[in-house]
């Protein structure tokens, strides 16, 4: 006797789930692309307002999107552009801005309008790299590889270290290659980097050699000191923030600032 098998159908709770799940798909689908929308519109402004080459990377965060476009208050906008020249000398800046609380219409947004659109708050920085700082320093001496980290030497911090650290200043370790008389050196370097008048100021104390037995090594070290200590102008800020802090971090230095309550087409 043959049994034949008869297909199941899907219930009615298993068809409501499947249509809510295509419905919340289509909600998704819907949030990202207006938020990209929004991101290509702030990008274009970007772009002209800060003087760049292509658009910068833009991002709308927080999820959902849909909430922030209808009380026209979006919580933390992320711009960023790479690779960008000041002047001959600096060619490859990372400039960064994190916009919080932008307040602006979602039509005013789609439209690229934004006469009217206000933050509450502003973080920028810019972030010169370890090449850049190379290319400066063969002003005076040619280098190679050069690194930036932060000098984690105990005899770096300050004994006993302050409450509260000053954020204009931080210990920074150097290291490259370089050619003296023909023979090949590894240099290392200690000091500081510091925020003088909106620039970078790095001061040498401290080198160290992979070779001691050169002949005049005190001008060596000396010449290696006066190269390594240099005074690097980044250009300004984005959003007319004023640069208060300075930080060393793996393969750069990073200069931040903080402003409040500006418009957006106060840019500069």
């Amino acid at each position: 006797m043959t049994v034949t098998q008869t297909k199941r159908r899907p219930t009615r709770g298993r068809k409501l789930i499947i249509a809510g799940l295509v419905v919340v798909g289509l909600l998704v689908a819907a949030d990202f692309g207006l938020a990209a929308a929004g991101e290509y519109q702030i990008a274009q402004r970007m772009r002209d307002k800060l003087n760049l080459t292509e658009d910068p990377s833009v991002r709308i965060n927080g999820f959902p999107f849909i909430f922030q476009a209808v009380s026209g208050d979006y919580r933390d906008i992320e711009i960023t552009a790479t690779g960008v020249p000041v002047r001959d000398d600096l060619r490859d800046l990372e400039v960064r801005a994190n916009l919080y609380h932008t307040r602006i219409g979602l039509s005013d947004l789609l439209a690229g309008d934004t006469s009217n659109a206000t933050i509450d708050q502003v973080k920028g920085s810019v972030k010169i790299k370890a090449a850049d700082l190379n290319r400066l320093v063969n002003n005076v001496t040619p280098f190679t590889d050069m690194a930036i980290e932060p000098d984690t030497r105990p005899e770096a911090t300050p004994t006993p270290a302050p409450e509260k650290p000053d954020p204009t200043r931080a210990a920074v370790k150097l290291s490259g290659n370089t050619t003296v008389a023909g023979r090949k050196l590894r240099i290392t370097a200690y000091g500081t980097v510091a925020l003088v008048n909106e620039q970078v100021a790095v001061a040498v104390q401290d080198v160290e050699l992979d070779d001691t037995s050169l002949a005049g090594l005190a001008e060596v070290l000396g010449a290696v000191r006066s190269a390594l200590s240099v005074t690097i102008d980044p250009g300004r800020l984005p959003f007319t923030v004023t640069p208060t802090a300075v930080k060393v971090e793996s393969g750069a230095f990073t200069v931040e600032g903080t402003i409040n309550d500006i418009p957006l087409d106060g840019v500069r």
